[in-house]
């Protein structure tokens, strides 16, 4: 097997609790995202334009969502240059990853069938456009055992992030996993580069400790630093954002329709697997898009407002859907009025039923799930049916809606 400069190793595992009920029937990086893309493609595409064309994904909970959509990793394939992506699902050989650097621990021997010189490890929640290479390069001059990707945050939220001082040359001196009185507003990216030999010595000794959690934020950076290793920040300038909450995902997409991050950028184009579309097309003339993102699978007959329609969505006539995310094969009937919403993948919206908000918190939908409007009778039969909407499981039931 050629030896390679720089593999990706890419920890797709997480079960993403806070972005539930999105996450109930998909892992978090299979999340779709943006009208016809899911998390992943993200730092998938990222590899592909930077030229690492060899990535391993490593999958725990709900591999099955990510295995489908990944499949070959031919999609992912671009300038010539095809896509070697393997996946390595924990759960599948009885083998539980305890912690990202568990992950990577438990594959070492997979890593070293390609013989890296440096290691690139990324996150699949994460939503930017990053030339890795440009990072491999400032990491090599450096001389670094490991580079860690950073990018200023803003103050109110670097809790939640990994927190980092540096000296005048960019040597992080300090390192601390979300603390509750940050005194820095650097943030940790979850990108980390290392020489592979140096993370090697560094997940042996990591798993050894008893009192690990085996995370690379929590447990391995700071012993590195302990060791006075040579660690460096790379600082991103782009658009960054961490889509682990139903908040955040739904501002990301907000982000799109304000012009932070672009979609269409051709110099760095996203790719994804979109082998399993229907082949529904249309648009009524008198339907009323503003500042939309409509899949060109997607028979749209009501109003939409700065909102995402993805594939096999149906929008009956009369409907308003406005400051929401309508995820694949969504069926929504006539008259629906749908605000500050999220709605999940399958889900069937019936006539004259309203979902969401104007000035509420987001309200989201899981897959699959049937909503129906409220009725004298419903209202009689269950009193709470008059704070809200009445759902179901769209899959276990025979109903169907057409428009």
């Amino acid at each position: 097997m050629k030896r390679q400069k720089c593999i990706a190793m890419l920890l797709a595992g997480g079960e993403g609790k806070r972005l539930a009920p999105l996450t109930q029937k998909l892992a978090k990086p299979a999340v779709p995202f943006g009208g016809r893309y899911r998390i992943i493609d993200f730092p998938l595409s990222n590899c592909m334009n930077s030229g690492i064309s060899t990535i391993g994904v490593l999958t725990q909970y709900k591999a099955e969502s990510l295995h489908n959509h990944i499949a070959d990793g031919g999609c992912w394939s671009c300038n010539d240059q095809p896509a070697n992506i393997f996946l390595m699902q924990g759960s599948e050989t009885g083998v539980t990853f305890e912690g990202t650097a568990d992950a990577i621990y438990k594959n070492t021997a997979q890593v070293d069938q390609y013989e890296p010189e440096h290691v690139l490890i990324l996150s699949g929640d994460h939503i930017y456009q990053m030339d890795y290479n440009q990072m491999l390069e400032s990491h090599i001059q450096s001389g670094a055992d490991a580079t860690i990707a950073v990018k200023q945050v803003p103050w109110k939220d670097a809790h939640r992030f990994g927190i980092m001082n540096t000296d005048d040359s960019l040597k992080v001196t300090s390192f601390v996993e979300k603390p509750e009185k940050p005194e820095s507003n650097l943030a940790s990216m979850g990108i980390y580069l290392f020489r592979w030999s140096f993370l090697k010595e560094q997940l042996q000794m990591d798993a050894a400790n008893d009192a690990s959690s085996h995370d690379f934020g929590k447990d391995v950076i700071p012993a590195i630093l302990e060791q006075q290793a040579n660690v460096y920040a790379y600082a991103f300038q782009g658009y960054w954002r961490d889509v682990g909450t139903v908040d955040s995902l739904w501002e990301a997409h907000m982000d799109i329709l304000d012009g932070e991050i672009s979609l269409e950028e051709s110099k760095w184009p996203m790719q994804t697997n979109e082998t399993t579309i229907r082949a529904l097309s249309y648009l009524h003339p008198l339907a009323d898009i503003r500042e939309s993102v409509i899949h060109p699978h997607s028979a749209v007959e009501g109003d939409v407002e700065r909102s995402f329609v993805f594939s096999g969505v149906q929008v009956g006539r009369g409907s308003e859907i406005k400051d929401s995310i309508i995820m694949p094969n969504v069926k929504i009937g006539r008259n629906v009025t749908i605000y500050r919403a999220i709605i999940g993948e399958g889900s069937v919206i019936e006539d004259g039923a309203i979902v969401g908000e104007s000035n509420g918190d987001i309200t989201v939908l899981g897959a699959d799930e049937l909503v129906y409007a409220r009725t004298s009778a419903f209202m009689t039969e269950n009193e709470e049916l008059l704070k809200g909407l009445v759902r179901r499981d769209a899959a276990a039931t025979s109903e169907s809606y057409r428009i």
